[in-house]
């Protein structure tokens, strides 16, 4: 050993969520944990999450919300680190937080607490804590991992990747951890941008143009990915194409010519249209829609439907018809606005290669992988976080 390399017990490279709080856990159990990031400071995607409050986890966090190839990997490591024990952490730090709808679990103040707590518990283990180093090389033999790091270099039987997945390139994110896999042996589940914005062809434009108009909405996918999911949240137009938490959240399961259908105002009954004509002859179709949706999308699904004057004026069949197309009103996205507005990644590193108890490389040990840059993908609302926690903790209880 050189006098620039170092020895620990473990190497953890990406100080965000996962890695944080599994060098700390490794650290709080004496191991020597060098902890590496190439950017210039430790969570940085946490201190943009939620609006800046950090939304740390979701009470209703369970297996079947999130997406992987094996749907059942997630169980074991979400099993044994649940909301509540995150919880119990930030309330013995005297984080205020509420819950915002939905089980989400924010900040009451600043996500820099969040942050600020994983850098606390890393120092009670002593972790070595390392920013602004690039990763030049990584080898291994005999049994260790030679990390290559600005200057220096570390060693140790251990290595963790917790470099977390491409969304947000400009946060500094990359494809690193597939790249890092891949040099071991590691199959990696092709990764394509998550809770994503959707973009409408051309002949949307008519939507487009209703840029910044909101509504809740039940949105569902027809196609491969979709099943049998369906949201029920607010769907945001911009003058590209889809957002807010119901896209976002049918995006994940969203594949190229695949259709989202809305529901607009989904607690309708069905034949409510007709019963409206008969208690109100001389409404028009525009005047009833915009009761319940914003002016400017009610006249855009009127000119849609080409439907227009009073209700008592239009056939029953007329009616039934802009029902039915109003509880199924299909858009096909000709894309997606990319990981550059992404929220996460799915896919990442296949889960087939790793011991859901330990999160350790079957083939390759002391090799470990976890958050993000695993192909485990949560809802939106808390849950990858959530997974952050309970993969660091039980790598970090493994090391």
């Amino acid at each position: 050993m050189t006098k620039e390399e170092k020895a620990y017990d473990a190497i953890v490279l990406g100080a965000g969520a996962a890695g944080m709080f599994c060098a700390a856990t490794a650290g709080q159990r004496g191991r020597r944990v060098l902890l590496l990031d190439h950017a210039g400071q430790p969570g940085k995607k946490i201190l943009i999450s939620g609006g800046g409050r950090c939304n740390f986890t979701n009470l209703h966090t369970a297996p079947d919300r999130y997406l992987a190839q094996n749907p059942h990997f997630a169980k074991s490591a979400l099993s044994r680190y649940t909301p509540a024990d995150f919880l119990a952490l930030v309330e013995s730090h005297g984080i205020a937080w509420h819950e915002k709808t939905l089980g989400q679990l924010f900040c009451d103040e600043s996500a820099k607490q969040i942050v600020a707590m994983l850098l606390e518990e890393c120092a009670k283990g002593g972790v070595d804590l390392q920013c602004g180093e690039a990763i030049r090389s990584v080898d291994h033999a005999d049994g260790l991992f030679r990390v290559s790091h600005g200057d220096n270099t570390a060693q140790a039987p251990a290595l963790v990747i917790a470099t977390g997945g491409p969304s947000i390139p400009k946060m500094g994110a990359t494809g690193f951890a597939y790249d890092l896999a891949r040099q071991f042996g590691l199959k990696v589940v092709q990764p394509r941008p998550a809770l994503v914005p959707l973009t409408l062809p051309a002949e949307d434009a008519l939507f487009r143009d209703l840029s910044g108009v909101s509504t809740e909405v039940i949105a569902r996918v027809n196609g491969k990915g979709g099943g049998k999911v369906a949201f029920r949240e607010a769907a945001l137009f911009t003058h590209r194409g889809l957002s807010g938490p119901a896209i976002l959240q049918i995006s994940s399961y969203w594949q190229r010519g695949d259709t989202i259908t809305t529901q607009f105002l989904p607690d309708r009954e069905e034949g409510w249209l007709k019963t409206l004509k008969r208690e109100r002859p001389k409404a028009g179709l525009r005047k009833v829609l915009s009761e319940d949706l914003p002016d400017r999308l009610a006249e855009a699904l009127c000119e849609r439907l080409g439907l227009s004057g009073d209700l008592g004026n239009l056939s029953d069949k007329a009616l039934a018809a802009a029902e039915a197309r109003l509880a199924r009103w299909p858009f096909v996205p000709n894309g997606s606005e990319g990981f550059a507005k992404a929220e996460v990644t799915a896919g990442g590193i296949d889960t087939s290669g790793l011991s859901s108890k330990t999160m350790e490389a079957r083939k390759v040990p002391g090799l470990y992988a976890i958050g993000e840059a695993v192909d485990v993908t949560g809802w939106l609302g808390g849950y990858n976080f959530q997974w952050a926690w309970a993969s660091a903790r039980a790598a970090g209880l493994a090391l």
